[in-house]
């Protein structure tokens, strides 16, 4: 039975809050129901109760999108938490989430059912120094390879004589894994943080959740767990 009814408390009110960047996933609606069964689900195991629902189609750096300020009005309204199926359908601005819970609107994620508000901001930084990280990767990659002669944008209907470049090819690859490191790295920390310790113990645990291994997949190992933990702060 959910804590707020163990407790005699009232039931809290939920506001869901779903999102995709483009018209084409927009008119799909594939995007849209996959974060909608994710977030209801969430709600339910909560025991509070989903009164609407809000979408765009935009990007998460866009503050201004309609459907994320109905759903901000209605949580004030309500005093209600305001749920997404991930931290970056909501917003892809750390500061954007700080000043929300600055005041006083609860944010949950679907994928992260263990994390209160001190967390919600933790990831959120650590999501956007990610991005930041990546984006400064790109352009000096780009700018290596323009020193090195490369003639880059131009006709995209040009094919040239030579294969494709390894090296960038290799970086790609490279910042894949890092970023897949990543997310695996704060699934972990999200289970220490419920008293999951050890690498054995928290292979266990990341095998009966469900959560895809770093190559998709096989099963989580003590090594498997070491190995992203040693990426993610490499």
């Amino acid at each position: 039975m959910p804590a707020e009814r163990r407790h005699g408390q009232a039931p809290r009110y939920a506001v869901g809050l779903y999102r995709v960047s483009t018209a084409e996933q927009g008119q799909s609606g594939l995007g849209l129901e996959a974060q909608r069964a994710s977030v209801q689900a969430f709600v339910a195991s909560q025991g509070w109760t989903l009164v609407t629902e809000y979408s765009d189609v935009a990007s998460g750096k866009d503050d201004r999108r309609p459907g994320f300020q109905a759903a901000l009005t209605r949580c004030r309204q309500l005093g209600a938490v305001l749920v997404a199926a991930r931290l970056d359908r909501i917003t892809r601005r750390a500061h954007t989430l700080s000043q929300l819970l600055e005041d006083g609107i609860s944010i949950r994620a679907a994928d992260m059912p263990g994390a209160d508000d001190l967390m919600m901001r933790v990831y959120a930084a650590m999501a956007q120094k990610e991005r930041e990280l990546i984006s400064e990767r790109t352009r000096s990659a780009l700018a290596a390879a323009k020193a090195r002669g490369k003639v880059l944008g131009g006709d995209r209907g040009y094919r040239p004589a030579a294969g494709p470049d390894a090296a960038a090819a290799a970086l790609a690859r490279r910042e894949a894994a890092e970023r897949a490191a990543h997310r695996l790295a704060l699934e972990v920390e999200r289970l220490r943080t419920e008293g999951i310790i050890g690498q054995a113990a928290l292979a266990r645990a990341l095998n009966e959740r469900g959560v895809p291994p770093p190559r998709g997949s096989g099963a989580w190992t003590h090594t498997t767990v070491s190995r992203v933990m040693s990426r993610a702060t490499a």
